[in-house]
């Protein structure tokens, strides 16, 4: 690999995390989509993957031979290929301990770790004094929303380096047009879990769509965001519910095919019942122009407020009456999906790049100033 002029950035995705077309979960995509050479160049490092997109630098990490679990053999094989690359600047997306792990490893580089999940979920995260040893490690931790921000931070000692958010971002050249008139879909994409509320979705549309002629109700998505994803005992569980309902279970999509879908559907549910990190999902459907209903659990409530209709995903009868309520208010519903549009220009990809820049610069310049001690 030819070196650039521009300070080389390694964006080292998780050691599961699929970068290819049609195979990418959301990590994936938010990191394809602002892996753009220009002030900085790019370099995406994440699992060895057949036809990995084309349209962007990619080393794939070789796992160390050595007879250690999956995580660990990724972290040496990444710690391979960044003595191979020579970054100015390491990222690591959605994993503290391997930011940690890589920050040992080189401690002339800064690492700054993405944070699209709630660090006390994750391995070097869970306590108070590991959030406290990770902010002090890292050259700075980025988290998606206020909300993971507030998580991070909850016990522990005000930093040195404050935590920066950075919301997900969005291609909105990507978002198809809408045709003139949205078709009458209720629509459902994502992860087909309880998470999600995929059964207070089914049991919602099944309460409100005998009273909706006209009017039916789809569900995109599985188990896991790839073609192979598992028949789980929980989507077979639904699918006679949803059969029953005349809900149509779609299964898998690509990523284009969801945005599509959403661009012709009249109402999206995002019924999210754990506490989103951010919520792409109900951005895609707020950019897609359709009329968007969600919980404002987590990260969700911080962009959707004022441009969405909010919901209770514990109680299918409160969704019910908000799709009867949507359904049959054709202004409410143009209305919502016009604030959503607007909404949606504020993420955009470009402002995404901008914010990133700016925040890899600071941290460059501070360093090595601001590097810890030897450990």
């Amino acid at each position: 690999m030819q070196r650039p002029l521009a300070p080389v950035v390694a964006m080292v995705l998780p050691p599961r995390e699929g970068f290819a077309p049609g195979r990418s979960g959301a990590i994936g995509l938010l990191a394809h989509g602002v892996a753009v050479p220009g002030r900085f160049a790019p370099v995406v490092l994440g699992p060895a993957q057949p036809a990995p997109f084309a349209d962007v630098a990619f080393l794939p990490v070789r796992l160390s031979w050595l007879p250690l679990g999956t995580t660990r053999r990724y972290a040496i094989g990444a710690a391979a290929a960044l003595r191979r690359l020579r970054p100015a600047l390491i990222e690591v997306h959605n994993r503290l301990d391997l930011a940690l792990f890589l920050a040992r490893r080189f401690p002339a580089v800064p690492v700054l770790a993405f944070l699209n999940n709630d660090p006390q979920g994750m391995r070097g995260g869970a306590s108070p004094a590991a959030r406290t040893w990770a902010l002090a490690r890292l050259a700075r931790i980025a988290t998606s929303s206020a909300y993971l921000r507030t998580r991070l931070l909850e016990g522990v000692p005000p930093p040195a380096r404050d935590p920066v958010v950075l919301p997900n971002w969005l291609d909105l050249a990507l978002v198809p047009p809408s045709p003139p008139e949205r078709d009458r879909v209720i629509l459902f994409a994502g992860r087909v879990v309880a998470d999600k509320g995929a059964d207070t979705f089914v049991r919602a549309c099944a309460a409100a769509l005998p009273d909706l002629p006209g009017w039916h109700a789809e569900m995109i998505g599985a188990d896991r965001f790839n073609p192979d994803s598992p028949d789980t005992a929980f989507i077979r569980a639904l699918r006679p519910l949803a059969a029953a309902a005349g809900i149509a279970m779609l299964g898998y999509r690509p990523h284009a095919a969801v945005l599509a879908a959403m661009a012709r559907a009249a109402v999206v549910v995002v019924p999210s019942r754990w506490p989103e990190p951010f919520g792409l999902t109900a951005l895609e459907a707020m950019a897609a122009g359709a009329a968007l209903l969600v919980s404002p659990r987590g990260g969700l409530g911080e962009f959707t407020a004022g441009a969405a209709m909010t919901i209770d995903p514990d109680d299918p009868a409160n969704l019910a009456a908000a799709l009867r309520a949507i359904a049959g208010d054709a202004a409410r519903r143009a209305a919502l999906a016009e604030a959503g549009r607007m909404r949606a220009l504020e993420y955009d990809v470009s402002r995404g790049i901008a914010r990133l820049d700016a925040l890899r610069g600071d941290i460059l310049r501070a360093w090595p100033a601001a590097r810890p001690d030897p450990i």
